[in-house]
């Protein structure tokens, strides 16, 4: 298979950033196809930490990085974020960085609306206040500005007196003031140069690299428990995160996906509102989210730890078409006398083995646990499986069978190189 797309098979925060580095390596060309600025990777090279929220990792290993048409791009995030990287030494072109022209906008309107109504609401349902969800509602209601129509101010205007009839009308409702026409399309104007010049045709590009047998790494944000569809629904993020978005949201065909790669914690996070029901409260809790170092890249908030649920990876993983898994933060784990790893679920007076889809339901959901021997020696930074304690390598081994797939790299610190390749996905 020439190419890999890498998804989270959790609620995110999977350590999606590390990997993708790594994979970037081999790979020619690297795609980000869904999400916004509310998504982040971290990647440690050497002694220099990059905090990507926008930006595919491609551009750290000089690759072309693309940001697909199933983004919403907020454009003073992304000038802002190119800024900060290049600051820290990497410059980032138009030939290195492209942003697809079809991509909708997040407007200062969309942040607007995700506070108002988050802080009014009595449902939370913990978003970043970023005004992702709003900036989707936008595209798929027809009225969102896109990167494209930054070059035509002319009809720029027409689409902002548009597309605020409707928010003004939501925005009276919430007490926020009318937003002003003439300083959204002033401010749209100003910033316009500064984008167009990293705006094409992606979805041409890409093709283009596909023919010439290039290798292609699409990249994805959160996880898939966070999908509009198959997630904790309305506990959510407001785009597909699975892996069939690559094709969609890179203008690439299905055919173009190849290896699918899930990114799975040793444990399991959250970030925001919603069921978890392996979550920890306790000391153990605490061990997973002091030594793992469980905030948030971008936003900065603490994530929510508890044992690791292989009933909930298991459905992930058939839903995206997962063929391994990149097993992360075992390390985190190191020193823990025993571990737990859900297998079921009780709801009631019945035993189920998936997450039912209906809110009550997973609420109600209690973990059916399986104790497992822990291990006092240490697995950080360990590159070879011969390397790992016994009892590691059984958690291991118990995680691949309850999940039904294998693992194809572990991944024992944030360093670049403390990886354990089982499997090449480049290679299938």
């Amino acid at each position: 298979m020439a190419n890999v797309t890498v998804v989270g098979a959790q609620w995110g925060d999977e350590g999606k950033g590390k990997i993708v580095d790594w994979l970037s390596n081999r790979a020619d060309v690297v795609v980000r196809f869904q999400g916004g600025h509310n998504a982040g990777h971290t990647l440690v090279v050497g002694n220099q930490t990059y905090k990507l929220a926008l930006l595919p990792s491609g551009v750290v290993q000089g690759k072309p990085s693309v940001i697909g048409n199933g983004v919403v791009v907020d454009p003073w995030a992304l000038l802002a974020e190119i800024e900060r990287i290049e600051a820290q030494g990497i410059t980032i072109t138009p030939d290195l960085l492209i942003l697809a022209d079809n991509a909708a906008l997040i407007l200062p309107i969309h942040g607007d609306l995700d506070k108002a109504r988050e802080a009014q609401s009595s449902q939370k349902i913990g978003t970043t206040g970023r005004g992702i969800g709003p900036a989707y509602e936008d595209k798929v209601g027809r009225r969102a500005i896109r990167v494209a129509d930054l070059a035509d101010p002319d009809a720029l205007k027409a689409k902002i007196d548009r597309l605020l009839t409707h928010h003004n009308a939501l925005r009276r409702g919430l007490g926020l003031p009318d937003a002003d026409p003439d300083a959204l399309l002033a401010a749209l104007v100003e910033v316009a140069p500064k984008v167009l010049v990293y705006a094409q045709p992606a979805w041409r590009l890409l093709d283009a690299k596909a023919r010439e047998g290039k290798r292609i790494l699409f990249e994805g944000a959160q996880g898939a428990l966070l999908d509009v569809d198959h997630g904790t629904y309305p506990f959510v993020t407001s785009s597909n995160t699975m892996a069939g978005q690559a094709a969609a949201g890179s203008g690439l065909g299905p055919r173009s996906v190849g290896y699918v790669l899930g990114i799975v914690k040793a444990y399991t996070t959250r970030v925001g509102e919603g069921p978890f029901p392996t979550e920890l409260h306790d000391e153990i809790g605490r061990h997973l989210s002091t030594v793992g170092k469980e905030v948030g890249v971008n936003t900065g908030r603490q994530r929510r730890c508890g044992w690791f649920d292989a009933v909930l990876v298991r459905q992930t993983i058939a839903i995206n078409g997962i063929y391994g898994i990149a097993l992360t933060k075992l390390d985190v784990l190191d020193g823990l006398e025993e571990l737990k790893v859900c297998v079921g679920y009780r709801i009631g007076e019945r035993t189920v083995d998936y997450l039912p889809s209906g809110m009550r339901d997973q609420a109600a959901a209690e973990p059916i646990y399986e104790t497992i021997e822990g291990w006092s020696e240490t697995t950080h930074g360990a590159r070879s499986w011969k390397d790992l304690p016994a009892n590691a390598v059984k958690y291991v081994r118990r995680i691949e069978e309850l999940i039904g797939a294998p693992v194809a790299l572990l991944s024992t610190s944030p360093q670049r190189d403390d990886t354990i390749l089982m499997q090449d996905p480049f290679q299938g």
